[in-house]
């Protein structure tokens, strides 16, 4: 009998002689007959090209939507802040369309009207030095001409100026951004009217929006829904009212303080100064003070300290006496956590982060306290600061190693 394999139990064929044996294969890397691939493995393949098409889809899509839905966040938000004026208007039996129709109206012409101020002060101050050009220009000449020795003349620096050739590369440069300058205010434009319409519609379908909302949830789940709607409004109205009532403490002041030193536009540049300085927190105040102390320097350099120290002095007032007592009930979060969440708003969605930031934050934190259970801290002396000496300790080594 032929010997034969010990894996296969095939007859085993000897080799003639004088031929060297043929080399096979390991038993695992033989091919098996009739070996098919398995079933699973063709739908999973479809499978995870299909969620990778999702989810480029998805990705794609969110990109191109990424502004229409940064303009229906600030839309929400500011719903959300005249909820409490409409909702009191509608309560009083108007129409809750008509009521937002007004707020809106109102918001509008208070808008307009800081427009103008602001639009009429800038061209006043361009007027005035497009007017006063000439004769600071006579000035450096001279100061150049006494000091260098030398002869220049006005009407020669200006035949240079206007056939320059940067100026010609200037005014072409102009000339071709007035339309990118137009397409922006176009798209700007565009914009706060969707923001404005969809604001409009959350703030006059405020309740049928929340029983939509409520219609897919369980009871218990809607009653959370609601609470967090109520949080929101509370928060968010709260904050917007309290600042502007600080907006205005804060115009009237610096009012005052222009007024009395005779600066021109006052009125228009405590506006300024109100409205800037509480909606960008932390450093709105001195970049709000900073057009003042410009227009003061122009009137009088020593003007220019004068408001620079009521501005540092007012912003203490107002960090420690004035903003803790308004926003104690609608905003109460601690600074560190507000400056926090302007930096985090601002890098995720630039200045609509930064103005959204603390009442999201506020919100979430009265939400979260809400229902995070809290215990009574203990009476410990280093809950307060104050340091125990341990056994062992440093001090105690030091009294061993040198007693007495």
């Amino acid at each position: 009998m032929a010997p034969t394999d010990e894996t296969s139990q095939v007859p085993r064929q000897e080799s003639p002689p004088g031929t060297a044996a043929p080399i096979r294969p390991p038993a695992d890397e033989r091919a098996v007959p009739g070996a098919r691939m398995p079933r699973w493995l063709p739908r999973a393949m479809v499978l995870a090209l299909a969620l990778i098409a999702a989810f480029q889809l998805g990705s794609w899509a969110f990109h191109q939507l990424t502004g229409l839905l940064t303009n229906v966040l600030i839309a929400f938000f500011l719903a959300l802040a005249i909820e409490p004026a409409v909702s009191r208007m509608a309560a009083r039996g108007m129409r809750r369309g008509l009521a937002t129709f007004l707020v809106f109206l109102g918001l509008m012409i208070v808008a307009a009207g800081f427009v103008t101020l602001l639009s009429s002060m800038l061209a006043g101050q361009i007027i005035k030095m497009a007017e006063g050009f000439p004769d600071y220009l006579d000035s450096v000449i001279s100061w150049i001409n006494t000091t260098f020795h030398t002869d220049l003349r006005r009407v020669d620096v200006q035949d240079s100026l206007i056939h320059s050739a940067w100026l010609k590369k200037y005014v072409q440069n102009s000339a071709t951004g007035v339309l990118d300058v137009s397409a922006q205010v176009l798209g700007g434009l565009f914009r706060l009217l969707t923001i404005a319409l969809f604001s409009f519609y959350f703030a006059a379908d405020g309740p049928r929006l929340r029983r939509a909302l409520c219609s897919v949830l369980p009871p218990a789940r809607q009653a959370e829904v609601l609470r967090a709607w109520e949080i929101a409004v509370d928060k968010t109205g709260g904050y917007l009212y309290s600042r502007g009532l600080m907006a205005l403490i804060s115009g009237v002041a610096h009012y005052v303080l222009l007024a009395s030193l005779g600066i021109p536009y006052a009125p228009v540049l405590a506006v300024w100064v109100g409205l800037v300085s509480q909606f960008i927190p932390t450093i709105g105040t001195y970049l709000a003070g900073a057009l003042p102390m410009l227009i003061a320097f122009a009137v009088e350099p020593w003007y220019a300290v004068w408001v620079l120290v009521f501005v540092v002095v007012y912003q203490q007032f107002e960090n420690y006496m004035l903003q803790p007592k308004l926003t104690a009930r609608s905003v109460d979060i601690h600074p560190a956590v507000a400056f926090g969440s302007v930096i985090a708003g601002t890098a995720l969605l630039g200045a609509v982060g930064a103005l959204i930031a603390i009442p999201a934050v506020a919100t979430l934190q009265a939400f979260l306290g809400a229902y995070v259970k809290r215990y009574d801290v203990t009476d410990d002396p280093r809950v307060h600061g104050h340091r125990t000496g341990a056994p062992g300790g440093l001090t105690a080594r030091l009294r061993r190693l040198f007693p007495g």
